[in-house]
């Protein structure tokens, strides 16, 4: 079964209920028709058109808004944000969708599509939170590959290429974790993780790869059972025979389905070479480490596209046992 096919199917599976809040955006209004259509999502669509089985609702005119700034003002008050802030910042519907999957009015959200990455990540970690068991908040871009003329066919998750800037060895652990995570969650495969470099098993040395020594030191102490290897170069990770003569002592069984990349620099190229050069589908970012399923679009996202992130934020919260932060 093709990946995609997969994630739909497990997002049928357990229909969770998503909150796409720019439904004044026609993309979002289209994707949440499909996505009700489709059995992939219940779902709440905030200022936009009615629309047959989606539930509707006005972020400025909602009628418990005043309890949902009264939240917000408890959570913000020691920093100094007063009631009429609260209130004020509640009517933005990107803030709200985040207030009311806090509260667990709604199982994740969705946004983007018109809202800069900025506001949308800033309201998820201020209002959702970090998981209390997560090291660090980061991202995740699930790349597809199941064109015709692919030499190989699947799905991968890339890591981190959407926010994390530098990572130190800890955040690079904790992101690598968090992606292994994600594989099982999202591709239902057990994970084999390459931290990639320009160095493969001690063949160079350079200050920058004593980060990565020390991240799969920490990842092999948090979690001993995990298929992990690195430093590696790209080719060596992707394929079994480089693999086994620049690196013959990996631990890795065969080809890995998450790859780490050292720094946002390096990730964010090289999703971008893979989706324009090698023809992969990318979706994401995807965030990880939140309390609560919280999602980012591209501003030129296509409506297949929200569908797809949609699907993944369903599936994120079907296995999603974490409490609410405290107040």
């Amino acid at each position: 079964m093709k990946p995609l096919e997969l994630i739909y199917r497990t997002a049928r599976a357990q229909p969770r209920h998503i909150i796409l809040p720019e439904g004044r955006d026609p993309r979002v209004a289209e994707a949440a028709a499909r996505l009700v259509a489709e059995g992939l999502a219940r779902v709440t669509l905030m200022d936009g058109p009615d629309l047959p089985g989606v539930t509707a609702l006005s972020a400025a005119e909602a009628p418990d808004l005043v309890e949902l700034s009264r939240h917000w003002h408890a959570l913000r008050a020691a920093r100094g944000m007063t009631a009429e802030q609260a209130l004020e910042d509640m009517r933005d519907p990107i803030r709200q969708a985040a207030m009311r999957v806090r509260l667990g009015q709604a199982d994740g959200t969705l946004g983007g599509a018109v809202a800069t990455t900025a506001d949308t990540v800033r309201a998820a970690l201020q209002i959702i939170g970090k998981a209390p068991d997560a090291g660090i908040v980061s991202s995740f871009f699930l790349m597809l590959s199941c064109g015709s003329t692919s030499s190989f066919k699947g799905g991968m998750i890339f890591a981190d290429c959407g926010l994390v800037i530098e990572p130190n060895a800890a955040e690079l652990a904790a992101i690598a974790l968090s992606a292994a995570r994600s594989c099982r969650q999202v591709l239902r495969e057990t994970p084999r993780v390459a931290l990639l470099s320009f160095s493969t098993a001690g063949s160079a040395e350079h200050p920058s790869l004593g980060r990565i020594r020390e991240a799969l030191r920490l990842i092999r102490e948090a979690d001993p059972a995990l298929e992990v290897d690195g430093e590696l170069q790209f080719d060596a990770a992707l394929d079994d025979a480089i693999r086994a003569k620049k690196a013959p002592a990996s631990r890795l069984s065969g080809r890995p389905n998450v790859f780490i990349f050292p720094d946002l620099a390096s990730g964010n190229i090289g999703y971008k070479i893979a989706q324009r050069l090698g023809g992969l589908t990318a979706i994401g970012p995807i965030l990880q480490g939140l309390a609560k399923p919280a999602n980012d679009l591209s501003r030129g996202c296509s409506t297949q596209d929200i569908v797809n992130a949609a699907a993944i934020t369903a599936i994120c919260a079907q296995k999603q046992k974490t409490p609410t932060p405290a107040e």
